[in-house]
């Protein structure tokens, strides 16, 4: 049974030639958004995904803009709103020793290089230069910069994550 991994939401169409705004949701939007790659729209109220080739890829603002082979209008891709692009887990590379995928980070539970727990990863922030990861510690949210000064150990397998908070980071 094939997994899907979302990788964005089309949220809206740009101008008049098939190009659409994505809000992303990618942990590594220049592979996935790479010109001849295959990604799979789902809509709404459909089973059955849409197969579609990236033919333009370009930021602006927040967004990822697209446009696809064979979509050269508004027309064909305003039926894209509201849709979902993923992947198929057979389409998930390989990763560097140091390289995590989102899915496998949030429910983590972090803990401290003294051996307490802080709570457990509820999303990741990709605000800049680096990842922020937000971890839900009781009543409030905790945020963290994935910095090698920061984190010291991440254990997908074990789902924990182990800590070395800077001063004034868990207070």
């Amino acid at each position: 049974m094939e997994e899907w991994f979302n990788v964005g939401k089309i949220v809206n169409t740009q101008g008049l030639k098939g190009e659409v705004r994505v809000i992303s949701k990618t942990d590594f939007p220049e592979k996935r958004y790479k010109i001849g790659n295959t990604l799979f729209l789902f809509l709404p109220k459909s089973d059955t995904p849409i197969e579609l080739t990236v033919k333009s890829h370009r930021t602006h603002k927040s967004f990822d803009m697209l446009t696809f082979e064979g979509y050269e209008s508004i027309t064909e891709v305003e039926k894209f709103k509201e849709g979902f692009l993923k992947v198929p887990d057979s389409q998930l590379d390989e990763l560097d020793e140091d390289e995590f995928y989102f899915h496998e980070i949030i429910g983590c539970t972090v803990i401290t290089t003294e051996g307490k727990e802080i709570g457990k990863i509820l999303e990741i922030l990709t605000p800049g230069a680096n990842d922020v990861w937000v971890i839900k510690a009781g009543g409030k949210e905790i945020l963290i910069p994935y910095i090698e000064d920061v984190v010291k150990k991440v254990d997908v397998k074990e789902k924990t994550i182990i800590i070395e908070p800077m001063e004034g980071l868990l207070s």
